[in-house]
């Protein structure tokens, strides 16, 4: 279980995120949503134990995220950025073994079950045919899911991702948000999925937290609070329901 206590976050003077107080349960599947610059990848950061806040703590299973140490928290949460990272030429196989190091005592080699957790990885988020390419080889959207992949190797109860299918074509999006929410069933692991398509969370996401002026707007059952008026206040724009699509058109 992921705790927030009256957590508080600034960036110099303005203010990000401000006394937030909830609990992300165990095994949930949450859509964290709201308008660009609410504070979506600041609370994965603290989440994630990346990001001191000014006030407040992250707790884990009841233990201040900042106690663990960085080995430790990647054999608990395994972290998606939305931009990958590529500083280094490894290759797509390599990139994704990298998600077994928390597991490796120093020195000691990968072993061949390592390497069948990489294999079984990047055939989820077909990606082993770019298993020899390096960064510069593949497309943004590649990368990405190079990436989701490498996350998915580590293993881990809890999974964060900050936008991981703003780069996907069509088809791959629906492709590896289809791959979450298996996992998320079938294995339990908890999914806070920062998203910006309210489509796509109405689809996958049976929970959501809505951020809007620094504060929780709402917070539950996704179908909930996607409401016109939230919708309205969050986003500024109007909404209504066409069957089971929300449409969007701007608020005059």
């Amino acid at each position: 279980m992921i705790t927030l206590r009256d957590l508080s976050c600034s960036y110099g003077d303005r203010i990000v995120l401000s006394h937030l107080d909830t609990q992300f349960e165990e095994g949930g599947f949450y859509a964290i949503m709201g308008a660009n610059g609410c504070g979506k990848t600041t609370l994965l950061r603290l989440v994630a134990g990346l990001l001191a806040p000014q006030q407040g703590t992250v707790l884990l299973d009841g233990t201040n995220v900042l106690q663990f140490s960085a080995r430790q928290l990647a054999q608990r949460m395994a972290f998606v950025r939305q931009h990958p990272q590529t500083d280094f030429e490894f290759s797509a196989f390599e990139t994704v073994l990298m998600g077994r190091n928390p597991y490796q005592h120093h020195l000691q080699n990968e072993s061949e079950a390592d390497w069948q957790i990489v294999e079984q990885c990047m055939k989820h988020t077909n990606t082993w045919h770019l298993r020899f390419a390096k960064p510069n080889e593949m497309s943004g959207g590649e990368l990405q899911r190079v990436m989701i992949a490498r996350a998915l190797a580590q293993q881990t109860p809890i999974l964060l991702l900050d936008e991981p299918v703003s780069n996907l074509d069509i088809s791959h999006q629906f492709e590896i948000l289809d791959l979450l929410r298996q996992i998320n069933r079938e294995q339990h692991k908890t999914v806070l999925l920062v998203i910006h398509d309210l489509n796509m969370a109405w689809q996958y996401c049976d929970r959501l937290l809505l951020l809007h002026q620094g504060g929780i707007q709402y917070q539950g059952p996704t179908h909930e609070g996607l409401t016109l008026d939230n919708i309205s206040t969050v986003f500024g724009v109007t909404a209504n329901l066409q069957g089971d699509t929300i449409c969007l058109s701007p608020r005059h």
